[in-house]
């Protein structure tokens, strides 16, 4: 169930708050419809949840159509004119580079990246951001993007690289799809990490857009030989720190 302040929610239904079928009206039915309770301090907090949700869903969508390329660490690539490749193939901001502008260019010029599917989850959650909170704010707080999976998160988005076992689970969730029998040829199929779309399917990036038995396939065709561990979907989720994110923006 939804409180706000730890009382009902004012005025009906929160699902009839949002557009009728659109993803913040599905998530608010998911909440509302819990047996567990879901407390806001104010149905502006609740807004911004399910509006950065939508747009991490639109940021993982987006990203699909890109062209940015999968690669390994040590075959990374990126736009030259916005980031500098590190050593341990990672990509730091350019100085004197808007971060908003940088972030951008992955979703226009995809093709000039190749990296790995953890730090493309990083890449969707500042793309969600810029659209909820504008260039102007995203700047302000954001400078100095370092990308490179979970190791060179920014503050504000740490939450995102720990997973923990949620009482229930909603579109724009980051999941987990673990792979324990790899073959160690391929370790860069140990796994993908993935945005869950909200309608059976997930964007990866490396597999892109496909339901939830399409990429425990995948994942199977790269198992060690005499495997007996089939590939499957973690029971945990990581999420921003909304709160936090809301008190940054608000």
């Amino acid at each position: 169930m939804i409180t706000i302040r730890g009382g009902a929610y004012p005025n009906g239904s929160p699902a009839a708050r949002y557009q009728s079928g659109g993803l913040e009206s599905r998530c608010a039915a998911i909440l509302e419809s819990s047996a567990a309770r879901y407390d806001f301090a104010s149905v502006e907090r609740l807004d911004f949840e399910l509006a950065l949700r939508r747009e991490i869903v639109n940021s993982a969508l987006s990203l699909s159509r890109s062209g940015l390329g999968f690669a390994v660490f040590r075959k990374s690539r990126c736009n030259s004119a916005y980031w500098l490749r590190t050593a341990d193939g990672g990509f730091d901001l350019r100085r004197g580079v808007q971060p908003s502008r940088a972030v951008r260019d992955i979703y226009r010029n995809g093709a000039a990246y190749g990296t790995e599917c953890a730090t493309a989850m990083q890449i969707v959650y500042y793309g969600a951001l810029i659209a909820v909170v504008g260039d102007a704010a995203f700047d302000r707080a954001m400078g100095g993007i370092s990308l490179m999976n979970w190791h060179r998160l920014s503050a504000a988005l740490a939450e995102t690289g720990q997973m923990r076992s949620f009482p229930d689970y909603l579109p724009a969730d980051r999941r987990y799809f673990a792979n324990p029998d790899v073959n160690l040829l391929t370790p860069e199929w140990q796994g993908e990490n993935v945005i869950d779309i909200g309608d059976g399917s997930y964007y990866g990036h490396g597999v892109g857009r496909l339901t939830g038995s399409q990429i425990i396939a995948e994942l199977n065709r790269a198992r060690r030989p005499g495997a007996t561990r089939g590939a499957y979907l973690m029971n945990s989720a990581g999420r921003p720190d909304f709160n936090k994110l809301y008190a940054m923006f608000s």
